[in-house]
């Protein structure tokens, strides 16, 4: 037998074992084209402008027809394949019909709204109350003279003698510590100029403050909580761990940044590991996996059970600051909660497209959000691709958690990296190893984090005693930070842009979808192993690198 005719053996026997794997757990798909047409159409509307919304929406409309009339054709001659393609994008195309005038409309209102009529670098005094924790423009420098951008609803506004009541989305570009102690959910008055926005999600305007802002109004009660909280976590952290870990401790499990320096974040940015400083989807499928084995070993019925999680749920929704941005990581995590605790990817595919649909309905502005886009692919890539990868890994004599860790890390880089790329024209080239290393230390600090931020709202020595038990788990995450930064060539220059960004999304595609065969798989190692022992030695002498 010649060699090429064992390749082609091998690669039958691959198809086969993979083709019998798909026949044992078929994905149900159903919902993905209602979910991918509710997120374009709303994403046309949006960005496009709401003329473009209504022209999605009367060219989806037309399909919609076409296709009630093949579902017509396919019932009247009983053609079972003619019924279900033909509903299938029936429900897909009035959907997004529908969230393509939802868009169109809430692009409309944006575009006729009294604010919009005021010149621009008019100076107009306005009322509104954050909706989020103000976020630093790290590259404006440090100090004083930091931007701070505070997102916000507008209540009303006057300009000359004229006193608006409305509402709308606003954002505020400030300076001054003033506004780095700003509180979600706390109305604030101060006098601005206006501008355009600079991007199309929905927002009014962007103000910036030409005097510090005062308070209009009291602290709702579940935000004087979350703040009381974060606060607590904050104080009790800086005394029981080093000033690095303290102040990456509350970003890891409640989202708050506010301690982070600037050379940590840098760090965590050229290793690939900023997904960890934001709440996400893997925050809450980890307090609730923590909570629900906490059940199981009380012996709790599935009713308490589930009652327990859901309000573990609902209380890390308020702590983290219940805004669009955690809600959706809220929903993206029980999705993945799922699919972990049943088994079933058939389930899990269905409840991400419904998650999608439904956060889509209630805010149309995370149709264009790069975080929203980040986290529906990485939940995806751990639905769809993470299991298949770590199978074919534990068929070539890999151990289960290894394996598991590694179609991970890999999954979420590969379908994450386009995005990336399009963001910030640059690429982490040892995000995979770093994620690796760094996995199994996030479930730990999470859960610890959590439970000492419960008990500081009570006593703050037993706290500082559970907290030193996330000292050398954050000083691995620390390190690995620190030496994969380090790494010559760790952040790699690349093509930006909505061009770079699609180019790399065709390379990810062609990629998958090669690697399912086995001989262009050694392939592609071949020329992987040959770049990279070419280009490694070359990137060292370059950077002077000396171990």
């Amino acid at each position: 037998m010649t060699d090429s005719d064992s390749t082609d053996n091998a690669d039958r026997s691959e198809r086969s074992a993979e083709e019998t794997d798909g026949a044992v757990q078929v994905l149900d798909a159903r919902l993905l084209p209602a979910a991918l047409a509710c997120w374009s159409a709303t994403i046309a509307a949006v960005a496009a402008g709401w003329v473009a919304g209504i022209a999605v929406a009367a060219c989806l409309i037309l399909v919609a027809l076409l296709s009630w009339v093949l579902l017509w054709a396919g019932t009247a001659h009983r053609a079972e394949s003619y019924r279900v393609i033909a509903t299938t994008v029936l429900g897909a195309t009035v959907l997004g019909a529908g969230f393509a005038l939802a868009g169109a409309w809430r692009e409309y209102q944006v575009t006729v709204h009294p604010l919009r009529t005021v010149p621009d670098e008019a100076t107009v005094h306005v009322v509104i109350t954050p909706s989020d924790d103000p976020k630093p423009v790290r590259s404006s420098g440090s100090g004083a003279g930091r931007l701070w951008v505070v997102r916000a609803a507008l209540r009303e506004f006057r300009y000359r003698d004229e006193v608006v009541r409305t509402g709308g989305s606003v954002v505020v570009l400030a300076a001054g510590p003033h506004w780095r102690e700003l509180l979600p959910g706390r109305p604030i008055e101060f006098r601005a100029r206006t501008a355009p926005p600079r991007q199309h999600d929905l927002t009014v305007v962007t103000l910036h403050p030409v005097a510090s802002p005062a308070a209009a109004g009291q602290l709702p009660w579940w935000q004087a909580l979350a703040a009381g909280v974060r606060a607590d976590l904050a104080a009790v952290a800086r005394p029981a761990l080093a000033p690095d870990a303290a102040g990456l401790l509350p970003a890891l499990v409640v989202g708050d940044t506010s301690g982070l320096s600037d050379r940590v974040h840098e760090d965590f940015v050229a290793s690939g590991l900023q997904h960890l400083a934001v709440v996400s989807g893997a925050n809450f499928a980890v307090l609730l996996t923590a909570v629900l084995a906490l059940a199981r070993v009380l012996t709790c019925g599935p009713r308490l059970s589930f009652c327990a999680t859901a309000t573990a749920l609902i209380f890390f929704v308020v702590i983290a600051r219940p805004d669009p941005s955690v809600l959706r990581a809220a929903a993206m995590g029980t999705v993945t909660l799922l699919a972990l605790l049943t088994g079933r990817r058939k389930q899990a595919l269905p409840a991400l497209c419904a998650s999608v649909i439904g956060l889509l309905a209630l805010w149309p502005a995370l149709a264009v959000q790069a975080g929203f886009a980040l986290s529906v692919l990485a939940t995806g890539a751990l639905l769809l691709l993470a299991p298949s990868w770590a199978d074919h890994l534990r068929g070539r004599g890999w151990w289960r958690w290894p394996a598991e860790l590694v179609a991970v890390a890999a999954a979420a880089f590969v379908v994450t990296a386009p995005i990336t790329i399009a963001l910030s024209g640059t690429l982490s080239a040892v995000a995979v190893a770093a994620n690796i290393l760094v996995a199994p230390v996030i479930a730990p600090i999470t859960v610890l984090g959590a439970t000492a931020a419960v008990v500081a709202t009570c006593w703050y020595p037993p706290a500082e005693l559970i907290l030193h038990c996330t000292g050398p788990p954050l000083w691995w995450l620390l390190t690995v930070a620190t030496e994969a930064a380090g790494v010559p060539g760790a952040l790699l220059t690349v093509p930006g842009g909505s061009p770079g960004g699609l180019l790399a999304a065709c390379i990810v595609t062609a990629g998958i979808a090669a690697l399912r065969s086995a001989r262009i798989r050694r392939y592609l190692a071949a020329a992987v192993l040959g770049v990279a022992t070419a280009y490694i030695p070359l990137l060292l002498w370059f950077h002077g690198y000396t171990p």
